[in-house]
């Protein structure tokens, strides 16, 4: 793994516990601050005794998605964000969707956040929320210019709920870019949420990035298959598998859970157990 991925994470084989925030401010169901900050600071609790390596935090329902969110989502994403950070010690990240890097960097910038995700980093792809468009140079040398050298990209490639513009572009082609554009390191996910990626990408993932390069799974990691998964991968980032209830949407939709349900210290606790019986995690 990369020097600052160790560095971050502490660990060979980070499990990144999700905080998926209920709508924000000015989406028709925003519950409120008061009950999505207790909300988030529960979550933080749980996911830090169920012994996760990190926590990201994401504005999930926030639907329809756009590119760059609003100011005042900023503003929430970065209030919420320093109430997470202050009540764990655990490596905080941020993914603002759809795409929204200036976002997340400049909350890094104001908190301690330390890593950040980015959906169509390498790839433009079409989706339910338009078009997105590659966004490598120019959240690169926003790291640059903000003097954020030690946030590390985490990039999605070819990522779920979106169709690739250039449908001839190979998945190794798009890794090996996303590498060369200095992501720290690549997602790989299924094609939708809670779908897992296929063994076959994963194989070509491993292949084109090479031994020591970090692979993550960003989507259908379950306790049942992380055995599978960790053969391939340098860690995990899981989120709707660990919160409570029964999924209660199709497969193809963002959301498989609603935004009440708060994760469960059984499942994580499971999850976590998982991944360190199928793949031991040595510093």
């Amino acid at each position: 793994m990369d020097k600052t991925l160790k560095q971050i994470f502490k660990t060979k084989k980070p499990i990144i516990g999700m905080i998926h925030f209920p709508p924000l401010v000015g989406y028709p169901e925003f519950p409120g601050i008061d009950y999505i900050t207790k909300k988030a600071i529960r979550e933080v609790k749980i996911l830090s005794k169920e012994k996760v390596d990190a926590i990201m935090v994401e504005n999930n329902y926030d639907t329809p998605h756009k590119e760059f969110v609003a100011p005042e989502i900023t503003a929430m994403i970065a209030y919420l964000t320093n109430k997470v950070c202050q009540n764990t010690n655990l490596p905080v990240g941020i993914s603002t969707l759809w795409n929204d890097y200036k976002t997340s960097l400049g909350v890094c910038a104001t908190t301690r956040a330390s890593f950040i995700r980015i959906p169509a980093f390498i790839d433009t792809v079409d989706t339910s929320y338009g078009l997105m468009k590659k966004r490598s140079k120019e959240a690169t040398a926003l790291r640059k210019k903000l003097n954020l050298n030690h946030v590390a990209i985490l990039a999605d490639v070819q990522v779920k709920h979106s169709e690739m513009i250039n449908r001839n572009k190979s998945l190794s082609q798009s890794i090996k870019e996303a590498i060369r554009d200095q992501a720290d390191a690549i997602i790989i996910t299924g094609r939708w949420t809670g779908d897992s990626p296929k063994l076959d990408d994963l194989e070509i993932a491993r292949e084109s990035a090479g031994n020591k390069f970090p692979i993550l799974i960003g989507s259908g990691a379950t306790k049942d298959n992380v055995k599978q998964l960790l053969k391939y991968a340098n860690g995990i980032i899981v989120g709707t598998a660990i919160k409570k209830g029964k999924n209660q949407s199709k497969k193809q939709e963002t959301n498989l859970k609603p935004f009440q349900y708060t994760i469960s210290p059984v499942r994580a606790r499971q999850f976590t157990n998982a991944c360190k019986q199928h793949e031991p995690r040595k510093n």
